[in-house]
Formats: C-alpha cells, sequence, structure tokens
C-alpha cells in the first residue's frame, strides 16, 4: 500500500476514512486530530496569558494513551508560555506493573522537560492494590476500588497542583464503550453528568466550582492508531493490561465494539457523536434537577454528597479486615 498524500509506502490503512498514510502523514493526521479536539472543546481560555498562564496537569500513567497525550501537547505548548504542563503519576502499588510504568513516566517526564509529581496510595491512605485484592472486604472487582481512590488522588492532587484543567488519555475506544455501557443501561442521568463533567467543550457544561475541569484531547483517536503513534515515535510507553483489570461488562462491550468496526467501519465514530449530541440534551433536561448539595467529608474533607465519601467508606473495611 501506498500513502494517499506523497506515495510512500503506507504504515496504516484507517477503514472508517479509506485512508492509507505513511509514517509522516499518520503522524499528522493524528496530532490535527488533537489539536483541533483542544479547539473544539475551547480548552485555551482567550485570557490566558503569559503572566497568568493556563495550568494543566496530565495524569500519566506511563500507558500508551497518555504518554502520547503527554508527548502531542509538549509538541503542541512547550513554546507557548499561556499553557503549563504537570505530569501527575499514581502509583496503586500493583506489583511487576506499576513499577515499570512509573520508569516510563520518569523517563518521558525527563525527556519533555516537564514537572512530574509521584503520588502513591501507600503514602496517601496506607493501602496497596495488591494487598486490597487480596482481602477485598467489599466484594467487589478490584477496579471498583482503584477508581474510586485514583478519581480522589487526581482531583486531590489536580487541586493541589492549582490545576486550571485535569487532562486524561482516554480515546475513541474508551469514550465509545463508556457511550454504549450508559446507553444499554438507560441511565441518561449519568449522560448529563458524563457531559459535564468531562465530554461536553468548556464553555457548554454546567459550573463546577468544586472540582477542577477535566479533558480528554485523545478521545478522536481509535485505541490502535494510538499505540501505533507510540511506536513510530518510540516512545518510552508500558503497554502491558493491569493483572488486576477485570471489569466484565466493558470487557464484553469492547469485544462488541470491535466486531462491529470490523464489520462496519466508523461504528465508534458514530456512537461517539451521537451520544455526545444526547447527552449534551440531557444535561440541558437533568442540570440542576435532584442533584444532592456537596458536603465537606468529615474523614478527609473531600467534597462529597454524603456525610463520608467512598473513598473513606472504602478505607475503613479495608483497615477493619
Amino acid at each position: 500500500m501506498k500513502c494517499d498524500k506523497c506515495g510512500h509506502d503506507a504504515v496504516m490503512h484507517a477503514g472508517y476514512s479509506g485512508a492509507h498514510l505513511c509514517d509522516e502523514h499518520f503522524r499528522a493526521s493524528v496530532e490535527k486530530r488533537v489539536r483541533r479536539r483542544i479547539r473544539s472543546d475551547g480548552l485555551v481560555p482567550r485570557d490566558a496569558t503569559t503572566e497568568d498562564p493556563n495550568r494543566w496537569v496530565i495524569g500519566l500513567s506511563g500507558g500508551k494513551d497518555s504518554v502520547v497525550l503527554a508527548q502531542i501537547l509538549d509538541d503542541t505548548f512547550d513554546r507557548d508560555p499561556r499553557i503549563d504542563v504537570i505530569a501527575l503519576t499514581i502509583h496503586e502499588g500493583i506489583e511487576g506493573y506499576r513499577d515499570e510504568s512509573v520508569d516510563a513516566c520518569v523517563e518521558l517526564a525527563s525527556d519533555l522537560d516537564i514537572h512530574h509529581e509521584l503520588v502513591s496510595y501507600e503514602e496517601e491512605f496506607g493501602v496497596r492494590m495488591d494487598d486490597v485484592v487480596d482481602e477485598d472486604p467489599e466484594g467487589m472487582a478490584p477496579c471498583a476500588y482503584c477508581g474510586v481512590f485514583r478519581r480522589d488522588l487526581l482531583e486531590t492532587y489536580a487541586e493541589k497542583l492549582d490545576a486550571d484543567l485535569l487532562l486524561t488519555g482516554h480515546n475513541l475506544d474508551d469514550e465509545a464503550q463508556t457511550a454504549l455501557m450508559n446507553v444499554l443501561n438507560g441511565d441518561v442521568e449519568q449522560m448529563a453528568k458524563h457531559f459535564d463533567a468531562s465530554l461536553g467543550p468548556l464553555g457548554e457544561r454546567a459550573d463546577q466550582a468544586a472540582f477542577v475541569p477535566r479533558a480528554k484531547p485523545l478521545r478522536d483517536i481509535p485505541e490502535k492508531e494510538v499505540a501505533l503513534y507510540a511506536h513510530l515515535r518510540d516512545l518510552p510507553a508500558h503497554i502491558t493490561e493491569c493483572p488486576h483489570a477485570s471489569e466484565a461488562f466493558r470487557g464484553e462491550i469492547q469485544e462488541l465494539l470491535l466486531k462491529l468496526e470490523a464489520d462496519h467501519p466508523g461504528t465508534r465514530h458514530s456512537i461517539v457523536s451521537g451520544y455526545e449530541e444526547v447527552a449534551s440534551m440531557a444535561a440541558d433536561r437533568y442540570r440542576g434537577e435532584s442533584t444532592p448539595d456537596l458536603r465537606e467529608c468529615a474523614e478527609c474533607g473531600s467534597q462529597t454528597t454524603r456525610e463520608v465519601c467512598r473513598k473513606c467508606r472504602l478505607l475503613e473495611s479495608i483497615r477493619a479486615m
């Protein structure tokens, strides 16, 4: 196969668009789509200045998605004094897995010369995920514990680092899976929350002053293209699945989407595009309705709708074992 743009050997074929692209034009295509998403979501505020730059914190796990995101953001904003990028890595305490990905994070942050913060469950909560999985006091999947702890640390440290924006490396496959899961669950209110939390353009979301806004600049890029980009640029990504990963429903949805995409190229793009519109309408419908007031957790002070937040209740269960 030859590249449609220059005639050199193609490194990929995008079934959803029919495009054949060489190394150079493939990388340019990925970068263009990420930058277009940054513009369309309004991530760079008009009032950002060199004297008062916008601070962006990237959740850098060391996996392909966050590493590619960090690299493209650095390429885009390294010489733009209006944007200050910081990398935040969370060590969950998973032997033989997270240590290697942390090494990748340290290497990349050094290569890009960006400030890098490393925090751990053990230091912050006194627990390691390996031990949580062994004890499992709530009878839940490991991801259920880890997701709560990880979100808490991302939010806490984004606030500590005075971030204006928290960026994560969710790709097109991730977003299509979440969209389909919410649709199959019939959870329209969750769609509304999704839109205001991280999906909608910043200017169209409800005000959520209690939390640092989130954004996902990679969400137009298919997972395989993210992996190929990381490979072609020889980025220090740790491409290995977590040994505790066990989100059964998401796994089923992932397999379904892969089959649909193979049979009907463009399915993921169509799902996400339609979902975004429905989520926007849902946000208009549910915004302000039956939304519990936020309060400070009696244990840790984080924002919650209950007296004690979910994280602290889980930690209490774990420590009681």
